[in-house]
């Protein structure tokens, strides 16, 4: 009866074409929009690690990104241009740029980010981000200078960081600033409240520099809930939200709504621990990347939208993808490498080793729907090895505690840079880091040095090589059980001109997606 009650809720505010309590529903006139997130931000602090890709709709960096990624000026008059030796990067600031409560932009500014973030006592999660850095140092009230310890070519990539103001952190421990929930930017809009665990809610910067946003109030509210998120959207709630693709099929042909899918270079891939006595050995690891049918997995859960991995190099990493470093579906080549292993299938068709059963946990994050659908389909295909494969429904929290015991089904993964995609997740130096990197506890020595080589190189050729190298020796040893490339996919109110698709890193939320430019959308006629 409650399920027929839902029903019947969703149907009427479906036919009624409902208005959202946030005023984002049909009758508006398109100056405000309500959007479903699937996460919350922590803070709001760059220095702490939020949007530290750019287009967070409250800060600016010295560089943004256009539609095909290519880098355009931010709050730098121009791209930074760095010396012959690849060492120095030299930024001038815009003129007449001012942060939201009036001071005007400073070199000084852009260098207090910048050591706050390389500062170790502010625990940054960022900071290997900016490993190759120096020093950071102001000549004058517009001009930044880097100097690095190595050439590192990806550098610019990293400069869409959004810069804070310094005063606003003068006595003021970073970790606890009032900052971190109120921000002070330079961005198209500002922060007018945030409600923890419900929504954030933005108005519009009427003097940014880069002219005032149509859209004047943004609402973001916070359903991690795959299912709550459709239901709420069916339901008039929201003028746009991300859901999997089997819940936006629904919205194909509906008027007044969009479907958009985007592509991205966000993985989900099942993290193997280095550690645990199944997955120690290479073959077995090996073995599990054979036994998945990854295709199978796109059609089935992802409804089409995607494409298979193998490495955390996307294909639309065009230059530097190696298209033959990839995982065939061979499970006859996976159990005779389980055999070869020393796992081998007793009478009742399980594996062991020496009395030890073949036994693989499978870790999703509980509100997740296809995280789900893929460990479950990742588990199927690992149990027809012979190898016990539960799934458990869990948070990211627990997942991390428990990286030596179980395998995790992670996201991540980027379109700009090789190193960005792949160096703090697969470097042993990061092996038993705290937070999101090397999760697997993964070395290689052939790894780190294809690693090093194209982190520290400005050659094009070089780097092409590294990689390459890189893409070889990771598919001979894996860490990971990379499964596919998303499609991300959304729902939105045919309101608004303006959207415009661009190939999206993993960050979700109002970051990037398909609103990356939603400042320059306008109002339909």
């Amino acid at each position: 009866m409650r399920r027929l009650l839902i029903g019947v809720v969703v149907a009427v505010a479906l036919a009624a074409g409902c208005t959202s309590p946030d005023g984002g529903g049909a009758g508006d006139d398109g100056r405000s929009i309500v959007i479903g997130a699937g996460g919350e931000p922590e803070n709001l602090n760059p220095i702490l690690g939020y949007a530290p890709d750019g287009a967070s709709k409250i800060f600016d960096g010295l560089v943004a990104r256009d539609a095909r990624l290519h880098l355009v000026p931010g709050l730098a008059r121009e791209v930074p241009t760095v010396s012959a030796d690849g060492l120095t990067w030299t930024a001038t600031l815009r003129e007449g740029v001012t942060f939201t409560d009036g001071t005007p932009l400073s070199a000084q500014d852009v260098v207090f980010t910048y050591r706050a973030v390389l500062d170790g006592d502010n625990g940054s999660t960022i900071a290997s981000r900016f490993d190759a850095v120096a020093d950071v140092t102001a000549p004058d009230d517009r001009t930044v200078v880097f100097r690095l310890s190595y050439p590192y070519a990806p550098f610019a990539q990293q400069l869409t960081l959004g810069i804070v103001p310094r005063k606003a952190f003068d006595g003021v421990d970073v970790d606890s600033a009032p900052f971190n929930t109120a921000p002070i930017g330079t961005g198209p809009y500002t922060v007018a409240e945030w409600r923890k665990g419900d929504r954030i809610v933005l108005e519009a910067n009427e003097g940014y520099w880069g002219g005032a946003p149509a859209i004047k109030t943004v609402t973001v509210v916070f359903v991690p809930d795959d299912n709550a998120r459709a239901t709420r959207m069916a339901a008039g709630e929201f003028d746009g939200t991300v859901l999997p693709p089997k819940l936006v099929k629904s919205y194909a042909d509906r008027p007044g709504y969009r479907v958009v899918r985007n592509p991205s270079a966000d993985y989900r891939g099942l993290g193997l621990p280095s550690e645990l006595p199944f997955t120690s050995d290479p073959r077995v690891r090996r073995a599990i990347n054979l036994a998945l049918d990854r295709q199978a997995m796109i059609d089935a859960v992802l409804a089409g939208a995607g494409k298979p991995a193998a490495t955390p190099i996307s294909p639309h990493l065009a230059d530097w993808y190696d298209p033959i470093a990839t995982f065939p579906h061979d499970p006859a080549e996976a159990g005779r490498l389980l055999d070869e292993a020393g796992w081998r299938k007793g009478p009742d068709g399980a594996r062991s080793k020496d009395g030890q059963p073949a036994r693989l946990p499978i870790l999703y994050p509980a509100a997740d729907v296809l995280r789900k659908e893929l460990a479950l389909a990742t588990a199927s295909d690992i149990a027809k090895l012979g190898v016990d494969a539960p799934v458990e429904a869990t948070t990211f929290e627990l997942m991390v505690q428990r990286q030596r015991e179980a395998a995790s089904v992670w996201g991540g993964g980027d379109p700009y840079d090789p190193d960005t995609a792949a160096y703090t997740l697969l470097h042993s130096r990061y092996a038993g880091a705290p937070g999101y990197v090397n999760m697997t506890l993964y070395r290689n020595p052939a790894v780190d040095r294809a690693l090093d080589a194209g982190r520290q190189s400005t050659d094009p050729a070089t780097r092409k090589l590294a990689y390459a190298d890189l893409q070889r020796a990771y598919t001979a040893d894996p860490a990971w059980a990379f499964l596919v490339f998303l499609d991300h996919t959304y729902v939105l109110r045919d309101r608004w001109d303006g959207q415009v698709e661009q190939v999206e890193p993993h960050d979700h939320g109002l970051v990037h997606a398909v609103w990356w430019n939603l400042e320059r959308w306008t109002p339909k006629p």
